[in-house]
């Protein structure tokens, strides 16, 4: 019961953040330089035709009308047409959510399946020469920018090898899998360092603590001491850590998205915002807010399992 109250209380926190957010959103778009009416009509529109797609904008009313509209459609879901695209912005959310989901769980993956064990492996054999060859490596992987990577997965196993395609998006789940394997690695490479680091400096300091010598003098398997003991502890961090990068990467997926010629929301913003597509760019930097939050909402119940001194 204790849990459930909790995290009852922490989705209630997330409406009044939510609700700043979407003031902040509104009153930043409206305050950037420029007409959208005449930017969708282009120069040579006449003033009639800009006032009438100022109306149907809405952007004849006050800021507090505009911005009373705008959270109703939030809340009932009715997010209006996109400007660009010419169809509700829903159905657009509908197709290109589930790849930029896809992409970050993917990255995700291999972020944990590279991280951990060599995280671990650098902190149980510190400063020998697998840890020191691990860290020397994490740190070049910091030091490169994502783009130049992604550029290089490109020309070496989509040119050169021809084994996985360079971009665009499959029509079966396989191929989608497939086509997410060279975006996913470029996005999860700097995650993956980090999470290294982090990983073996928590190991290397538990490690040494009185109650890990405790349990070993106590006559407990290596194996447990290392899982329950060592391991475990040394996730409390790295699970904040990779919430923060997550989050990073919801956002980054604008970059990779764009490189890879990915349909997902990070392209549909870049498109939406050169376009000033009011309805789309406002629903969309409200989606990744709102992604962002559930990511720290997960990890903060996440914690309560980890750590049992965390309080409800």
């Amino acid at each position: 019961m204790n849990r459930l109250n909790y995290i009852i209380k922490r989705i209630l926190q997330i409406i009044p953040v939510l609700l700043v957010v979407s003031i902040l959103i509104f009153l930043m778009l409206r305050f950037i330089p420029g007409d959208p009416a005449r930017l969708v009509l282009g120069e040579k529109a006449t003033n009639a035709e800009v006032a009438a797609m100022h109306e149907k904008l809405g952007l004849n009313k006050s800021l507090l009308e505009q911005y009373w509209i705008y959270l109703k459609g939030i809340l009932t879901l009715n997010l209006g047409d996109s400007l660009k695209y010419q169809r509700p912005v829903i159905d657009l959310l509908r197709e290109r959510t589930g790849v930029t989901l896809l992409l970050t769980l993917v990255s995700t993956l291999f972020s944990l399946i590279v991280s951990f064990p060599l995280g671990y492996f650098a902190g149980m054999h510190k400063d020998r020469l697998g840890d020191h060859v691990i860290r020397t490596t994490a740190l070049a992987a910091i030091a490169m920018p994502s783009f130049w990577v992604g550029l290089l997965l490109m020309i070496v196993f989509g040119l050169w090898f021809r084994v996985l395609p360079v971009g665009g998006w499959g029509a079966t789940l396989p191929d989608q899998l497939k086509c997410l394997i060279l975006p996913g690695i470029t996005q999860s490479l700097m995650t993956s360092a980090l999470l290294i680091r982090n990983i073996r400096n928590s190991v290397v300091e538990i490690n040494l603590l009185d109650y890990v010598d405790f349990a070993r003098s106590k006559g407990i398997p290596e194996g447990e001491v290392k899982n329950n003991h060592i391991l475990r502890n040394a996730m409390i961090s790295t699970v904040t850590l990779l919430s923060m990068r997550m989050a990073y990467m919801l956002g980054g997926s604008v970059i990779i998205e764009t490189v890879f010629s990915l349909p997902g929301i990070g392209a549909l913003t870049t498109e939406a915002i050169f376009s000033r597509d009011y309805s789309l760019v406002q629903t969309l930097v409200f989606l990744f807010a709102l992604l962002v939050l559930i990511i720290n909402l997960l990890t903060d119940i996440l914690y309560s399992f980890l750590d049992p001194r965390v309080e409800f």
